[in-house]
């Protein structure tokens, strides 16, 4: 008997909720592994080493997938993965060097401005999630999220500069539009492959573009000079940042959509706050905490978004 299409599509939608979810715990972490790296590693070298290490990680599942049927890896779907990756490989190192201008809690707020930059391009290129774009919940997460982020970053604690640098800022904000383009360019790809597969794929050759950019500008042989705890933490959030995640966020996307998908990560900067205040005594002033409080008002706005029914139509693009 098949089965019934609502309660296929409940399915979809719970699996890509819990999915989102986890990678909302994991990527609360990202920025204070990087914060913490930028003491040993050059932005280049550390990048092109996570991204290299997640390769490693993901390629026995890629093996196992292959022998059990389904998509090829070859040139045709390298190709899907290529154009994704550019955006990707500038959003890994203009992450990394907005990490020298402000902390990682602020930071992780403030890259939560890509859901605008997400939203628009979603809009453009998929048709089948105009309907969650519409909502009026989604459009005013969307507002309250934008403000909440750039009030964060604005008003700075007392002993600091009152301002980011204006660098720091346009780092900061190339990080976020390239991660917006990834999220977007991904989808197709990690739909057509599976998203085991697509990240083997955009994890080496994100990999292939950071070598020769390591080579030119960073230091290949940063491992040889750090301790055994900077190259262990490497290893650490490579696996469970890069690689697990992304899978992870390769499903969401596949069942929710990258609109959706995205503003729920409005919720990261809430773990990477707490854990970056422990840490690194990062503290916050109290217009940042308002500012906090609006992106969290959004983000529940957006959770109150409706999946189109029509969403299943995604599958099969």
């Amino acid at each position: 008997m098949a089965k019934d299409p609502s309660a296929r599509r409940d399915h979809q939608f719970s699996k890509g909720y819990a999915a989102v979810f986890a990678t909302i715990v994991i990527w609360s972490l990202p920025s204070l592994f990087q914060f913490y790296l930028n003491r040993f590693y050059d932005p280049w070298s550390q990048n092109f080493y996570r991204y290299f290490v997640a390769f490693l990680a993901i390629v026995p599942f890629v093996w196992f997938e292959i022998r059990r049927g389904g998509p090829k890896i070859d040139l045709r779907a390298a190709g899907l993965c290529l154009l994704p990756c550019l955006p990707n490989t500038i959003h890994q190192i203009s992450q990394v060097v907005a990490l020298f201008y402000m902390g990682p809690g602020v930071y992780s707020i403030f890259i939560r401005s890509s859901v605008i930059f997400t939203a628009l391009l979603a809009l453009a290129f998929f048709p089948e999630e105009r309907y969650v774009i519409r909502q009026w919940q989604f459009q005013a997460g969307t507002l309250l999220g934008l403000v909440g982020s750039f009030g964060v970053v604005w008003f700075q604690p007392n002993g600091q500069d009152r301002h980011i640098a204006l660098p720091g800022l346009f780092i900061a904000f190339t990080a976020s539009a390239a991660w917006a383009f990834y999220g977007v360019l991904v989808k197709r790809p990690s739909a057509q492959l599976g998203p085991i597969r697509s990240f083997g794929l955009v994890s080496i050759i994100t990999s292939a573009f950071l070598f020769p950019l390591t080579l030119a500008f960073g230091r290949i042989d940063t491992p040889m000079h750090v301790g055994a705890e900077a190259n262990l933490i490497i290893i650490v959030s490579a696996v469970i940042c890069i690689t697990l995640a992304h899978v992870l966020y390769y499903v969401a996307i596949h069942e929710i959509g990258v609109a959706l998908s995205q503003m729920l990560q409005l919720l990261c900067p809430v773990g990477a706050l707490l854990l970056s205040a422990w840490i690194f005594h990062e503290r916050l002033t109290a217009a940042q905490l308002v500012s906090a409080i609006i992106l969290l008002a959004g983000a529940f706005l957006a959770m109150k978004t409706k999946p189109a029914e029509t969403v299943e139509i995604a599958e099969n693009i």
